[in-house]
């Protein structure tokens, strides 16, 4: 099953379309749980690099790791399922294959989860009606951290949280430049 395109217009009644910035900025103020799916121990991962974001002081969000394989992460334990959390995720953000995500997005309506988020680079039509159909949000192709951070106004180049909001230049200190 394929989702309906954008139009000026909107979408046909009851096909699923990306939310909008606005719409991805509700979801985040209204989330307060986070099951990583597919989260890794290796720190070269992205969803390694997300969740030590998720933990850290800029969010107040209780995260839980979702990986069969895997017993701790960044010392705290690790649920084999969705099934398996202490209670029903806010938003279930998946780091897996496009190919998982349908399985992944069932498993997020049973849990009774309110959002199936797709990180980067990821995209399944089916996935995304089946969340969509259960009545979840769905966000697809984005990163929880990048959302975030550009939203509470820490994004920089590099990806990380600078404490820094500002359009001007800094000057850096050194010998002046020829002329």
């Amino acid at each position: 099953m394929t989702a309906a395109v954008p139009t000026a217009a909107g979408t046909q009644r009851g096909s699923w379309a990306p939310p909008s910035a606005r719409e991805r900025l509700r979801i985040l103020d209204q989330t307060r749980t986070i099951a990583i799916v597919g989260a890794s121990s290796n720190p070269a991962r992205s969803s390694y690099f997300v969740a030590t974001y998720l933990l850290s002081s800029s969010t107040d969000y209780t995260v839980w790791f979702v990986n069969p394989r895997e017993t701790s992460i960044l010392g705290r334990r690790v649920y084999p399922t969705l099934a398996d959390l202490p209670e029903a995720p806010d938003l279930v953000d998946v780091f897996r294959r496009d190919s998982d995500l349908p399985e992944v997005a069932v498993e997020a309506v049973a849990a009774g989860a309110t959002t199936f988020w797709a990180q980067l680079g990821l995209w399944n039509e089916e996935a995304a009606a089946i969340a969509h159909r259960a009545g979840l949000s769905v966000v697809m192709n984005r990163c929880v951290k990048i959302e975030h951070a550009r939203f509470a106004g820490g994004l920089h180049l590099a990806g990380f949280d600078t404490g820094v909001i500002s359009a001007k230049r800094v000057r850096r200190p050194g010998p002046p430049a020829d002329r």
